[in-house]
């Protein structure tokens, strides 16, 4: 009874184990291929699928989305002899999971291969200053390359990057300097060009500023002349109308003369031989035409009629001395001289100046 049930339970698991080996759900964007006795029969899609057990075998199954796959640096050659390391990353999809599972071994590892030497084949034409600068051309060529060589394979090579170009230690210092000059080069070449434009606007804002100071000045010194000559003209016009005598302009020019040691570094000054002359020409002004005052002006003008009464009664007498010799009377000698009458003697205190229009006495 035991064994009968123990029989009895290995039949059920074995069917349970059976119908679980024939039954095969395979995710989606998944494939997987099936052998029949070592032989390929078909492949599985994405859901629930059966297969007979013990007789078909599922292979792993196979992932139909695009992958991505980052390969480490390699060496590679250029044209120039210059050995750079250069890191690539690859995108593919499987298209075909039979010709993947049964045409190469590990495709991963045969794409790795083929882009190593695409990738030395298509870099050793090219120096280093290209090869940093033709990314693009690389990564179509590589593409080329290796999406015709993964055709049979089942596989579509979609992309191929150049992730990391990495030229050797002492090239970088190169490049470095000469980046460095060239950038050196163009900010002094900025500089050069800044400076000019600063100095030609500099240039002409000094033109413009002079051309106006010029125009300022010009304007300036022609306003000037014309007040000068109209000065001028005023003066020479009112010099004519006032009809000035040599004493006036004789004094005019003593008043200059003390304008000529104003001067804070004037220590020496001549005086011309003119001054002579024009002080005596002033002093003569001052003296004759001095005013007086009224009891001088009185005491002149009696004088003056007295000695003009005194000149008459002078020459009366003379007359009647020379009628007397001609009739002979005596008592009256020939050219005798009779006192003046009219004459008296100045005040002690005051000396009376004679007028300078006076006549001589006779």
């Amino acid at each position: 009874m035991d064994a009968a049930l123990i029989a009895g339970i290995l039949i059920v698991l074995l069917a349970v184990f059976t119908v679980l080996r024939s039954v095969r759900i395979v995710p989606q964007a998944r494939a997987g291929n099936v052998e029949r006795l070592g032989r390929y029969s078909r492949t599985l899609g994405p859901g629930l699928n059966f297969v007979i057990p013990y007789i078909d075998r599922v292979r792993p199954l196979i992932d139909l989305r695009e992958q991505v796959v980052s390969f480490k640096p390699q060496p590679v050659i250029t044209e120039d002899n210059l050995v750079v390391d250069i890191d690539t990353v690859l995108y593919f999809q499987v298209t075909d999971p039979r010709a993947a599972a049964y045409e190469i071994a590990n495709f991963i590892q045969g794409v790795e291969q083929l882009t190593v030497t695409t990738l030395r084949n298509v870099v050793g034409g090219m120096d280093l200053e290209k090869t940093l600068t033709s990314r693009d051309t690389i990564n179509s060529q590589l593409r080329g390359v290796l999406d015709e060589a993964t055709g049979k394979w089942g596989i579509r090579v979609n992309r191929v990057e150049i992730k990391a170009i990495d030229p050797p230690k002492t090239i970088k210092e190169a490049m470095e300097k000469q980046m460095r000059a060239e950038r050196d080069k163009r900010a002094a070449i900025l500089t050069a060009e800044g400076l000019r434009q600063s100095q030609i606007l500099t240039a002409e804002g000094e033109k413009q500023s002079a051309i106006l100071r010029a125009e300022g000045d010009r304007t300036a010194a022609i306003l000037k002349a014309e007040g000068q000559s109209q000065a001028i003209d005023e003066v020479f016009q009112a010099v004519h109308r006032n009809d000035p005598d040599p004493q006036l302009l004789a004094y005019q020019y003593l008043q200059v003369l003390p304008q000529l040691a104003q001067g804070q570094g004037n220590t020496f000054w001549v005086i011309p031989s003119e001054v002579t002359s024009a002080l005596q020409g002033v002093s003569k002004a001052f003296t004759e035409s001095l005013p007086r005052s009224a009891a001088t002006r009185e005491v002149t003008e009696g004088k003056t009629a007295a000695q003009a009464e005194a000149a008459q009664a002078q020459k009366a007498a003379e007359e009647a001395i020379a009628d007397a010799e001609e009739s002979g009377p005596r008592g009256i000698t020939a050219g005798a001289s009779f006192p003046d009458p009219l004459a008296a003697p100045a005040p002690a205190h005051q000396t009376v100046r004679p007028s300078p229009n006076s006549t001589p006495e006779s």
